[in-house]
């Protein structure tokens, strides 16, 4: 899952959504070195990336994609299913999409300073491009996956994936919906879990 399903499934604890948007960037152990709702937020972005990537249903949409995009057919991926939570916003949440965005570059720009400085660079350009909307297009999602390429030195051409979606779109779509109920329920779990242990 991308950054918006991320943050999302978080919760409602602003240190939970930040240490799950800053985890890629907190290698192994690291983790120890943060404050205990921070460390839930990166061990809980380690769960949801360790049960997507093993989930039959994410496996069968990836599948599509890995001919052609081999490596990164996971990235894209990921930024696919990210389109449909943001498409379909109002099934998942009674606050705005606009409004869950904002609110959630405000909670990173009080606490940059608790953020690595691999992340701290990105998030200028998530607030100023507004990533989180504009997922939620296809034009949008082209867009970021242009980036991609970019910060990928154009190893393989990521904003052709953007065919696939529209090819297969209702077949994504329905694979997303029923592999998000089944991770939302599994990322409660987890989030539960590690009040109790941490």
């Amino acid at each position: 899952m991308n950054y918006l399903a991320h943050v999302y499934l978080s919760g409602a604890n602003d240190l939970i959504k930040v240490g799950n948007f800053m985890a890629d960037s907190v290698k192994g152990s690291q983790y120890l070195n943060y404050e205990k709702e921070l460390q839930h937020g990166i061990l809980l972005h380690r769960h949801i990336d360790s049960y997507t990537d093993a989930h039959p249903i994410y496996r069968q949409s990836k599948h599509r994609l890995h001919e052609k995009y081999g490596h990164y057919s996971g990235v894209i991926m990921d930024i696919l299913y990210d389109h449909f939570l943001a498409k379909n916003w109002g099934k998942y949440n009674a606050i705005s999409l606009p409004d869950f965005s904002k609110n959630f570059y405000k909670i990173l720009e009080n606490n940059l300073d608790l953020l690595p400085e691999k992340t701290k660079k990105i998030v200028p350009y998530l607030v100023a491009q507004n990533w989180f909307e504009s997922y939620a297009s296809v034009t949008g999602i082209e867009k970021i996956l242009l980036q991609m390429d970019y910060k990928t030195h154009h190893r393989v051409a990521m904003h052709e994936a953007v065919v696939e979606l529209k090819n297969n779109y209702k077949e994504f779509e329905n694979e997303f919906t029923l592999f998000f109920e089944e991770l939302k329920e599994s990322s409660k779990i987890k989030i539960t879990e590690l009040y109790e242990i941490l």
